[in-house]
């Protein structure tokens, strides 16, 4: 089975190199490219135009990739988001996340980990690679506290749900190592969702993280 990609830059050259790239890929097929949030919005109206993953850049015109990003959650939250930046700047990758992306790749990255992006976010649901991860704890680890955190009770189950949320373990593998149903877990992940008020995986995970509820 073959997903469906759309390209978001409005570097036309870059853009339909990207698309030649990801043509390659056996699992991937690229439907069309759009220059910004606001042309993508447009070509949403026409049928057949609605994608399993959007690749978005983040510094475009008349709708920048931050504004895609939130649009594409708020409407079409099933879709994917990959966001494609050449900025590599704390403040950035988590304000993208924060809008919805569940990817992050600098444009220089090799097509090799392009397409492991690609296969990521459709067998896990993300993809950030390393230097994210070193980045944001590097950010946790320098970040002076202004408030002592907030207590909040965890049960066994979802201590151990919130440690496992912290590798690169799929849901349904979570469940398997925790021998219980991924429904199940998925009722772990949406409990502490609730209780520390988060919304992402990688947003749980850093929250765990900064207040000392797990360690790498």
């Amino acid at each position: 089975m073959q997903h469906s990609v759309v390209v978001v830059d409005d570097h036309i050259l870059i853009a339909e190199a990207l698309s030649g790239i990801i043509e390659k890929f056996r699992r991937y097929k690229v439907l069309y490219e759009a220059e910004n949030g606001k042309a993508l919005m447009e070509r949403f109206q026409q049928p057949g135009n609605i994608p399993d993953i959007v690749l978005v850049d983040i510094n475009m015109p008349v709708m920048n990739g931050f504004d895609t990003a939130q649009w594409l959650t708020q409407h079409h939250p099933g879709i994917r988001i990959l966001a494609l930046s050449m900025q590599d700047e704390e403040e950035t990758l988590l304000k993208m996340i924060r809008c919805g992306a569940k990817g992050y790749l600098l444009k220089n990255v090799h097509p090799m980990e392009l397409e492991k992006a690609l296969d990521a976010l459709v067998d896990k649901g993300y993809y950030y690679p390393d230097w994210i991860a070193h980045k944001v704890l590097m950010s946790l680890s320098n970040e002076k506290e202004t408030a002592p955190a907030v207590k909040i009770a965890l049960n066994d189950r979802e201590m151990d749900f919130l440690r496992y949320a912290a590798t690169e373990l799929t849901y349904k593998e979570i469940a398997e190592k925790m021998f219980c149903s991924p429904r199940t877990v998925e009722s772990y992940r949406d409990n502490l969702f609730e209780k520390f008020g988060l919304k992402t995986r990688v947003g749980l995970v850093m929250y765990a993280l900064r207040n000392g509820l797990i360690q790498l």
